[in-house]
């Protein structure tokens, strides 16, 4: 048997400073997610989303950031799968961005919300026809009698938009987390990490505080 007990390393790439941060949470995410694009870091833009149901059951899987400004960050999917569904009845969730291999990570609390359809179809026309097509051939979340029956949805649409621009399902679209707190993870020797949170004040601006790791 393996023991995990065992298993342990330390942190020394770096630490953190409040002089390091910039005042704005997004201007400093946007900082780090460069530095994590240029180390050529394994998909970076992977963050795990937290929802939960009304019976407060947490879930958690992985998408992907496709856009982020000051409004919030953006991912799109199937309004009709679970997380959606569980969005649609309690719209506060948490985004995780595990950047390990520079010993780093990013907590995300917000709020998430519909962006427009045209935002969506933006999007979705830019995506390639395959993913076009699965976006229609698969009823997320819901159960399948077997693989070959998605299959089969998709090459009946394929057929269907063979000689035309695939529209947009009705079915799909982003949402935009709109953020309240913003936490930066530095990995720090001996345990001790560096973490900073950013917290946003009834009046807009954020507030920076220190957190024992």
């Amino acid at each position: 048997m393996i023991d995990l007990q065992g298993i342990r390393r330390d942190f020394l790439r770096g630490t953190l400073s409040r002089e390091d941060l910039l005042e704005n949470p997004v201007a400093q995410f946007q900082l780090w997610l460069d530095q994590a694009l240029s180390t050529e870091l394994t998909d970076p833009t992977a963050m795990v989303l937290a929802t939960s149901s009304r019976e407060g059951q947490v879930s958690q899987r992985v998408v992907l950031l496709k856009d982020l400004d000051e409004r919030g960050f953006v991912f799109f999917t199937n309004y009709e799968s679970r997380k959606a569904r569980e969005i649609g009845s309690n719209s506060k969730v948490s985004l995780h961005f595990p950047w390990f291999a520079i010993e780093r990570q990013v907590m995300v609390c917000g709020v998430a919300e519909k962006v427009s359809v045209e935002e969506s179809k933006a999007y979705f026309q830019s995506r390639p026809r395959e993913s076009q097509l699965a976006a229609w051939a698969s009823p997320q979340s819901r159960v399948l009698s077997s693989r070959e029956v998605m299959m089969q949805q998709l090459q009946v649409l394929d057929k269907k938009y063979a000689d035309s621009e695939i529209p947009l399902p009705e079915f799909w679209g982003g949402f935009r987390v709109r953020p309240c707190q913003i936490e930066f993870w530095q990995g720090g020797a001996h345990r001790l990490h560096d973490r900073f949170v950013y917290t946003l004040q009834a009046g807009g601006n954020w507030e920076i505080e220190r957190l024992a790791p």
